[in-house]
């Protein structure tokens, strides 16, 4: 890894007026007396929290956005529960220049007051519906006692750490898809071309923004997508898609159904002659991948097929031969 500049910025946004809030009086710094608090007045609200990793010699000029999933933050891409090291350090090291997000209402992207400018307060995940969401385990596998749990035989994720990995979960909101949509465009309008990886929910937003943006999407790697768009007409040049299945569906009522959305979506890409290649990983005899296939302990195979396939769809030199 040879980096040039690391540095991070907000992108999107929009200002709202805070009107009628109660004057309050609290204690904000040790040691201080209390103080008024006014709220009323002008905020920034749907913006997104990007940091940028620049090589001195990238691989390509397009680079590599990575947008994570519902609940979560690019911490997702970073260090993986067991300290392994992540996509973002993978990446880089392959030559890649990599945006990770925090999106809108994520992490570092910052909340909005609600219901002053959301209409609804907060989702918070607890690791009962986690577990059995994420497919670490089956549904009546989870105990509070980490010595009582029962994960899928053969888990490829990090079991041990799954309380730490709780660690890293933040609030969410429903019905963000709009604010959220727009901070992503944003942030293609300064990166220009690039590549999307998104997980979950991101992989959905991902492969939205293929439909609306195919000039700037250059190519999609959905992991697990919750979902697919319904709504968005084919573009004629479609950018390729590459879409990776964990384990364990066959248990799962909810995601067989999230499957069988983005399952429809694809054909119908396929059917507007678009490239769109489905890894079913069971299918492949690699079992055992739960929904974080990213943090799993075959990640570093994983992404080492991605890499494989955007240098063989979009043309690029491997690594050792591209100077």
């Amino acid at each position: 890894m040879d980096l040039k500049e690391i540095r991070s910025f907000f992108v999107g946004g929009n200002p709202v007026t805070l009107r009628r809030q109660p004057v309050l009086r609290q204690r904000l710094a040790q040691g201080a007396t209390e103080r008024h608090i006014n709220m009323n007045g002008d905020i920034m609200t749907g913006q997104m929290y990007v940091q940028a990793f620049i090589q001195r010699n990238p691989c390509s000029d397009i680079p590599v956005l990575l947008w994570h999933g519902g609940g979560m933050t690019g911490v997702n891409w970073e260090t993986m529960p067991d300290g392994r090291p992540g996509w973002l350090q993978g990446l880089p090291n392959d030559g890649w220049n990599v945006y990770v997000c925090d999106a809108v209402e994520r992490g570092r992207a910052g909340w909005s007051p609600y219901p002053e400018v959301w209409s609804q307060p907060p989702l918070f995940r607890t690791k009962n519906e986690a577990w059995q969401m994420f497919r670490v385990g089956p549904t009546d596998g989870y105990h509070t006692d980490p010595l009582r749990r029962r994960a899928f035989p053969g888990s490829r994720f990090p079991v041990a750490e799954f309380d730490y990995f709780a660690c890293q979960w933040v609030p969410r909101w429903s019905g963000h898809e709009t604010i959220t949509t727009a901070a992503y465009e944003a942030l293609l309008d300064i990166t220009g071309p690039a590549i999307v990886i998104g997980h979950s929910q991101g992989g959905g937003f991902a492969l939205r923004l293929a439909m609306q943006r195919p000039e700037d999407v250059q190519a999609v790697v959905a992991l697990e997508p919750s979902g697919a768009p319904d709504d968005l007409l084919i573009p004629r040049l479609c950018p390729p898609h590459l879409v990776l299945w964990g384990d364990h569906f066959s248990e799962h009522a909810i995601w067989r159904d999230y499957r069988g959305t983005v399952e429809k979506h694809c054909s119908q890409l396929r059917l507007a002659g678009a490239r769109v290649d489905e890894r079913d990983l069971p299918a492949l005899d690699i079992h055992g991948n739960s929904h974080f296939l990213m943090l799993d302990n075959n990640s570093d195979m994983l992404l080492a097929g991605v890499t494989t396939w955007l240098r063989s769809r979009l043309s690029l030199p491997d690594r050792g031969t591209d100077g």
